[in-house]
């Protein structure tokens, strides 16, 4: 299976720069060692997301017994649940070559022309952040995904020649964290979309402890269960967790990842018992302790952490949000009572019209 040189990008670089957090589902090139190994090959091996495995094992049986190309297949949903690897299971089942690259990769038409000039029949092309294609190249797209072929114009004025020209079948994967800003055209060309969901505490246990094995790295149920249970529902956290936790068991325990040397090595990285960090802690303490929890606007927020406002609403408030202690209001950012009592903090009392402060 061909694998063209990539760096999977799950964030908008360049809008701004942030901390290499260890609990950022985000893809960093320290990922690279540590995932590569790591991936599951076959639909069997992938642990997790029973219902999309399911129904994309129907769907490539279907296509392997009449002996087409898969349909076109958009995988959306946070970054860091396995939609690369999807993309390679895909390919490995059907028995073809992948080939990656990412919509930012991707600058001009030429770009998107020449890769699928040199697709073979049947093969997978992977784009990662799809939604981040520029109009140009998405409107070449469009015919590529629908007719299997490419129009291109050559020349200017009265020497402009158009030309169409036949491209292989091929079965395109599309990946993206934000399916909202997918242009309804090119959404509505892919006849397979999936969506991913974050993994439980016991599907992430069985991923580390796979890793672990693979890594050749002794782990206990316990300590398999500990790191799982703060890794935000992500595969890519807890690998990454597993790597520092075992130089932990290492250097301060025997070797064996057990439920002690699991606690002491994150109660070491800062990260609690739901997935926060330092960063996620102070920014909650600044909201409560500085603004009575908020409203608050995202521009002062900001300038009270120290850090940039695109960094808070991409990098802190996502997991925030899905685990109810952060609310976006009209009024600007709110603590829940969710968020006190976890920083151990009394929360406020309900107001005197008998409504709660709190959202």
């Amino acid at each position: 299976m061909e694998n063209l040189n990539h760096n999977p990008v799950t964030m908008e670089q360049g809008d701004t720069d942030f901390e290499n957090r260890v609990v950022a589902p985000e893809y960093s090139q320290e990922d690279a060692d540590v995932e590569n190994p790591l991936r599951p090959r076959t639909l069997s091996e992938y642990i997790g997301q029973d219902k999309v495995k399911e129904n994309l094992s129907v769907f490539i049986e279907a296509a392997k017994q009449r002996k087409e190309s898969l349909d076109h297949v958009l995988l959306y949903g946070p970054p860091g649940l396995g939609k690369t690897t999807l993309a390679g299971i895909i390919a490995n089942e059907l028995g073809v070559s992948l080939r990656i690259t990412s919509g930012p990769a991707v600058e001009k038409p030429g770009d998107l022309a020449a890769i699928l000039t040199n697709l073979n029949p049947g093969d997978v092309l992977f784009i990662d952040e799809v939604h981040r294609l520029s109009r140009s190249v998405e409107e070449i797209l469009y015919p590529a995904m629908e007719d299997f072929a490419l129009d291109i114009i050559t020349g200017k004025g009265q020497m402009a020649a158009s030309y169409h020209l036949p491209l292989p079948k091929f079965t395109l994967v599309g990946a993206t964290t934000r399916a909202g800003q997918l242009s309804a055209p090119l959404r509505d060309r892919f006849g397979v979309v999936l969506r991913l969901e974050l993994y439980s505490p016991d599907e992430l246990a069985r991923i580390v402890t796979r890793s672990a094995k693979i890594l050749g790295i002794s782990i206990e149920p316990d300590g398999a269960l500990e790191i799982a249970s703060r890794s935000r529902g992500t595969p890519r956290i807890a690998n990454r967790l597993l790597k520092r936790v075992r130089d932990f068991a290492q250097v301060v325990a025997d070797g064996s990842i057990t439920y002690r040397a699991a606690k002491t090595g994150l109660d070491r990285l800062e990260v609690d018992k739901l997935g926060l960090d330092a960063n996620d802690r102070r920014l909650l303490n600044a909201l409560i302790k500085f603004y009575n929890g908020g409203p608050v606007g995202l521009e002062t927020l900001a300038a009270a952490i120290g850090e940039e406002p695109v960094t808070i609403e991409d990098i802190y408030e996502p997991y925030l949000m899905q685990i109810g202690f952060l609310n976006r209001t009209p009024r600007g950012r709110c603590a829940t009572r969710a968020a006190y009592e976890h920083l151990g903090l009394k929360p406020p009392e309900p107001a005197d019209d008998g409504q709660q402060k709190l959202f």
